[in-house]
């Protein structure tokens, strides 16, 4: 079964642009627009993988990191930060929350799917 991608951006056109490439690519993609969405998602379908923008109304991308990784139920699932936040410090601090691997926005759709393919990898050879 190909791999499901929970797709986390509270901008409609990216969410629509990346789970399009993404399914085309071969991953069963689920969306959510906010933290709130994204959590009760993560609990209920435990992706293999969660691409996640950092800025979210409800809870943000840093705090739902930190409470994905805290719970053991979702603690495994790899999380990819994808945002517009490049400034010095920003890739530390997510990292830092949680988050598996960075991706600055914008990004080709072919790039984000290397790194997709690239964190679940090495998350297979973790477990």
């Amino acid at each position: 079964m190909a791999p499901l991608v929970l797709l986390v951006d509270d901008y409609a056109d990216a969410r629509e642009m990346y789970a399009f490439y993404l399914a085309r690519r071969g991953y069963r993609v689920e969306e959510a627009a906010d933290g709130h969405e994204a959590l009760a998602k993560a609990l209920g379908l435990t992706p293999d993988i969660i691409l996640m923008d950092l800025s979210l109304p409800g809870i943000d991308g840093w705090e739902l990191a930190r409470i994905l990784k805290r719970d053991t139920r979702t603690a495994a699932i790899p999380i990819v930060a994808l945002t517009a936040h490049a400034l010095n410090g920003e890739q530390e601090r997510a990292l830092g929350a949680g988050c598996d691997a960075f991706v600055t926005k914008p990004c080709l759709p072919q790039a984000l799917a290397a790194e997709l393919e690239r964190v679940l990898q090495v998350a297979s050879v973790r477990s």
